[in-house]
């Protein structure tokens, strides 16, 4: 099988928010699931972490906090500092990075949760283990399944790639969110290796 992981390891990750963007609003939760290959090189989800972060800005938007239904006042009080936060997921990416790889960050919608993950870091003074790798599960969709930006919501892809569906009960909890989307990916690219091994040289 073509491996598209040499050099690479892989972090499906998936962020709760009180609104859009980031020193305006808080990142409320972040779940980060490694992914890794198995002994056929086929690529299979891994170990997850989740942090719940206390706010620290002011910006709360209704529409946003009803959809992940984190209890706000729970987090004011038993919150991670959010410093503390980053500083588990950097140990979480060192312990679980294969050797000789660099962390590539995965996101469905990518530009919305590494722009979270990429400024709580700045914001708190530390190295960003992903810098700027990244990659796009609804993108890479486009090129894989053949389908449009707007027909690449998970239900759809799920359904294309055989994957089975999210239970709804977990849906926005960050951590189950970050375990469907890496089983997503690697769908996808398990999928793209044994096309390209079809492929005549």
């Amino acid at each position: 099988m073509k491996s598209f992981h040499e050099g690479q390891t892989f972090y499906s990750i998936d962020v709760e928010a009180s609104g859009p963007v980031p020193g305006l609003y808080n990142m409320l939760s972040f779940g980060a699931t490694v992914i890794l290959p198995d002994d056929e090189g086929r690529l299979s989800v891994g170990e997850t972490i989740y942090c719940e972060l206390r706010p620290v800005f002011a910006g709360h938007i209704a529409e946003a906090n009803a959809i992940h239904q984190l209890d706000l006042q729970r987090l004011e009080r038993d919150g991670l500092e959010p410093k503390t936060a980053m500083k588990m997921l950097t140990d979480f990416v060192e312990r679980t990075k294969r050797p000789k790889t660099e962390a590539v960050f995965v996101g469905h919608v990518a530009v919305f949760d590494w722009m979270m993950i990429a400024w709580y870091y700045a914001w708190c003074g530390l190295s960003n283990p992903f810098g700027y790798k990244g990659i796009d599960t609804k993108s890479l969709a486009m090129g894989l399944l053949g389908v449009s930006w707007l027909e690449t919501g998970k239900e759809n892809m799920t359904e294309k790639l055989e994957v089975a569906p999210q239970p709804e009960r977990t849906l926005h909890r960050a951590d189950a969110d970050a375990e469907h989307q890496a089983q997503i990916f690697c769908a996808m690219l398990n999928r793209l290796s044994a096309a390209s091994d079809r492929t005549p040289s």
